[in-house]
């Protein structure tokens, strides 16, 4: 298997997640969101998932434009890791084109126009943050076994308070314009989010709860909303566990359970779209590590496909 990689079509180290979709005017389209990829399986998986725009990390710097070629779509790489592709055309793109291993990039992708005729064109990011020191290891007494005040400080060290800040600020003309022209976001972000470390799901983080995690907070104060969570509120009810489908056990092979969490999202602002049943997709034969070269899901991590209609 590849490294890990998110949205849609990602190849990223350790955790990743995956893209969403952006709808035209009255016709939902879905956005698969970060989701970690290997080479071999990852144009059937597209198709299967039936996407519209997809968020990519990890790429390894050919990975999108080879699909993209691939499928006959468009797309937009930045640097080495990131990539965008779209059934739709490119309009224009956002961020640093150089930017590094960990980051973010944006497009500017014309839909159908609205009904009064003007141009359509929702601004997709994809992200992708520092996977190291990750928070459920943090968290979990087969690993770290912090405790609940120790796990923010981990975050801090990580760096990815700062990446996500840093993403945000470059995303803030988008966001500041969101009310008429809709943003999303979509990412491996290698941080739980403290949408899922509550009370009643502590059950589910060894007995950690409420937990607040400052990158899924960082972006709920943009103004970023989280669309699973939107349409599943309740964590324990639906976990909606991205990573990982082919990590039961720690790759260590101490026969330590792997913690499972939700790292990859499709998180969007704006007041128009609507956002309709989001989902996880992992699917066919998964082998656990090691034995994953005959897998049917060509990734370590699970998709979040998300359906946005246009109100």
């Amino acid at each position: 298997m590849a490294p890990c990689a998110s949205t849609a079509v990602t190849v990223a180290p350790e955790c990743s997640s995956g893209p969403p979709a952006a709808a035209s005017s009255g016709t939902p389209e879905r956005v698969p969101s970060t989701w970690t990829v290997s080479q071999s399986g990852r144009l059937r998986a597209l198709l299967a998932a039936d996407a519209d725009v997809v968020g990519l990390q990890e790429t390894a710097v050919h990975a999108g434009p080879e699909l993209a070629e691939a499928l006959g779509w468009f797309h937009h790489r930045a640097g080495e890791n990131l990539a965008i592709l779209s059934r739709h055309p490119v309009t224009g793109t956002q961020g640093d084109p150089d930017v590094g291993f960990y980051g973010a990039a944006g497009a500017r992708i014309r839909l159908d126009g609205h009904p009064d005729g003007t141009p359509h064109e929702p601004v997709l990011w994809a992200a992708h943050l520092n996977h190291t020191p990750y928070g459920p290891y943090d968290a979990d007494p087969c690993f770290a076994g912090l405790a609940a005040h120790e796990l923010r400080a981990r975050e801090a060290q990580s760096g990815r308070v700062r990446e996500i800040e840093e993403v945000l600020a470059a995303m803030a003309p988008d966001l500041a314009a969101a009310d008429r022209t809709p943003v999303v976001l979509v990412g491996d972000f290698n941080a739980p989010s403290h949408l899922d470390w509550t009370v009643p799901a502590a059950v589910l983080h060894e007995g950690h709860g409420p937990v607040d995690r400052p990158v899924s907070r960082a972006v709920e104060r943009a103004g970023l909303r989280d669309s699973f969570r939107e349409a599943h509120p309740d964590p324990v009810a639906v976990p909606g566990t991205t990573w990982s489908p082919a990590h039961p056990l720690h790759k260590d092979g101490s026969g330590r359970p792997e913690p499972q969490d939700r790292i990859d999202s499709v998180l969007h602002a704006g007041a128009r779209p609507t956002v309709l049943d989001p989902t996880t997709v992992a699917t066919g034969h998964i082998a656990p590590w090691p034995d994953v070269a005959a897998n049917d899901w060509p990734s370590d991590h699970a998709a979040v496909l998300t359906t946005f209609r246009d109100a």
